[in-house]
């Protein structure tokens, strides 16, 4: 069985919430904000909702601090 993508659910709140604001990307920052933590939590490729996603730098760059 193929393993839940774990991203998957703020990939479907965020269009939800997109959609409920005319598409208005601003409106919508915390719901984005929770995805781009999803996706730096998770190696590349384990998240198909990820694939795309632009995940910030210092999202990233905080990951990293965190294992040590």
């Amino acid at each position: 069985m193929a393993q839940k993508d774990p991203c998957q659910k703020y990939a479907c709140e965020i269009q939800k919430c997109l959609q409920a604001n005319n598409y208005v990307e601003s409106k919508c920052e915390a719901v984005l904000q929770k995805m781009r933590r999803c996706c730096a939590q998770y190696p590349e490729g384990r998240s198909i909702s990820c694939s795309g996603f632009n995940v910030k730098k210092e999202e990233k760059q905080k990951k990293s601090k965190n294992k040590f």
